[in-house]
């Protein structure tokens, strides 16, 4: 796909996301006393491992952190960016991503 089709898409997909994360939440229910501990399995119905393509939040978290590792790439490779800041953002796209970022780890974005 080239980057004149790719584009636009990213920002149609992060565009949504915000407006999205503009609405309000309401306050989660209460829940019963007598709720069991442990979730009950998937009914056999609602089996999604056959499916080519994952779900699209996957796909949408997945493209939320190509543009950020897009981004601190060129922090990597900018001298004139103090290696505090970078630092600072790797961390935190870390924290995002559940991983230990580094400049040569978001080759894998």
């Amino acid at each position: 796909m080239s980057i004149a089709r790719a584009f636009p898409m990213l920002v149609l997909t992060l565009g949504l996301q915000s407006v999205q994360a503009q609405q309000p939440l309401a306050p989660p229910a209460a829940a019963p006393a007598t709720a069991p501990q442990t979730p009950a399995a998937r009914p056999e119905w609602r089996d999604t491992d056959a499916y080519p393509f994952p779900a699209l939040a996957t796909t949408v978290a997945d493209m939320q952190n190509l543009a950020h590792a897009m981004q601190l790439r060129e922090f990597c490779a900018n001298a004139r960016v103090p290696d505090d800041f970078v630092r600072e953002r790797l961390d935190r796209f870390g924290a995002m991503t559940g991983r230990t970022e580094t400049c040569a780890t978001l080759l894998d974005y």
